[in-house]
């Protein structure tokens, strides 16, 4: 249950990162934005495993594989091109709705854990996300 807390208050900081943001992105290009945005992340993340983690992480990089550093780099690119295009979105629409559309990326989590990943499709995923996609099109309409 652990994993709950921690995805619930993953929420509710992404909520206040758009609104931030929203707010933030007046007068400004949302690919600029994007880089203060990536540059304040590094810094946290470093400061966070400095004084929290300590030293001993410094050596898990040192052990990766080839296939960790490569799925990591692709992991990278790929968060990247979601918040450029993301910053896009939230310059020229609603932060309520460009943060639903953004956040129905769960539906392409399922869709590709179940084809890539092997994850078993279970009813109660399949009714959440057969609710979730009608709310994308009612929103958007």
């Amino acid at each position: 249950m652990q994993w709950f807390v921690y995805a619930l208050l993953s929420a509710l900081f992404a909520a206040l990162a758009t609104i931030f943001a929203k707010i933030g992105l007046k007068n400004i290009d949302p690919a600029v934005a994007t880089v203060i945005r990536s540059i304040v992340m590094v810094l946290i993340v470093i400061v966070f495993l400095v004084l929290v983690k300590g030293h001993s992480t410094r050596f898990e990089i040192i052990k990766l594989g080839k296939d960790n550093y490569m799925y990591l780099i692709l992991s990278g690119l790929m968060s990247a091109l979601s918040w450029i295009l993301y910053f896009y979105a939230l310059k020229f629409g609603e932060a309520s709705k460009v943060s639903f559309v953004d956040r129905s990326s769960v539906l392409f989590v399922l869709l590709l854990a179940i084809v890539l990943l092997g994850e078993k499709l279970t009813l109660t995923k399949a009714l959440v996300s057969i609710l979730i996609f009608p709310g994308l099109i009612l929103l958007n309409m």
